[in-house]
């Protein structure tokens, strides 16, 4: 029983990205070895941020004596969070290219490195107990909404640093951006004070995140009709 329960939760993290992938047409630019890059660059950005977060915050500051939420120790990680915007514009500045094949590398590759770094020990180690728990079922979703993100994330970088992009639609990216860096900070905080429990937390994730995407959406197919690509 728990190994099928393992198998299950490996299906559910992993087989997104790779139909993404195959479905995407990335496999059809060779573009593995680009994701295998834009995941270094992820493991390099995550190095820099603990060596920030050891250096100039202190563990008290970070941390919480209960399971409350902590507005202070959320913000001060979200604004350390801008350094996955300079990863991400690192990223898209190495990897060649154009179009959505560049910012579907950049989103895959940052969300697989991050899945298999932070899922991949919990879910051999935990996933494989003795006892079943759904807190590994909601983990494996909610790196499905994270995967979602990363895309919109890279599209969102992508689109800011164009000189070409409309002038009235500047603000609208960088509110965007805004929204997606402190999301830890407004969106948590909401869901803290409304109580609700784990399945609506990570229906509320996704539904942000795919209003969000859609919104990117937008705002990218329009640039891409006016550039041509």
């Amino acid at each position: 029983m728990t190994l099928y329960h393992f198998g299950n939760c490996l299906a559910l993290v992993y087989v997104p990205y790779y139909m993404t992938y195959k479905y995407s047409g990335l496999s059809e630019y060779g573009a593995f070895w680009k994701c295998i890059q834009a995941g270094g660059i992820y493991i390099f950005t995550q190095l820099c941020k603990m060596l920030v977060l050891a250096t100039f915050f202190d563990s008290d500051s970070l941390s919480s004596a209960t399971n409350d939420f902590n507005f202070l120790a959320e913000f001060l990680r979200c604004t350390v969070d801008i350094a996955d915007l300079l990863g991400f514009a690192l990223i898209l500045s190495r990897i060649p290219g154009k179009g959505h094949s560049k910012l579907i590398t950049a989103g895959l590759g940052w969300g697989a490195a991050e899945v298999i770094l932070s899922r991949g020990i919990m879910l051999w180690v935990g996933a494989r107990g003795t006892e079943f728990s759904w807190i590994y079922i909601l983990k494996c979703l909610e790196s499905n909404v994270l995967l979602i993100q990363h895309i919109t994330t890279a599209a969102l970088i992508w689109m800011f640093t164009r000189h070409d992009l409309n002038k009235t639609l500047k603000p609208f990216v960088t509110l965007l951006l805004v929204i997606t860096v402190f999301k830890g900070v407004w969106l948590e905080g909401l869901l803290s004070a409304l109580a609700f429990g784990p399945w609506y937390e990570i229906g509320a994730k996704a539904l942000i995140s795919i209003l969000i995407g859609l919104a990117t959406l937008h705002i990218y197919a329009g640039l891409a009709q006016q550039i041509g690509i």
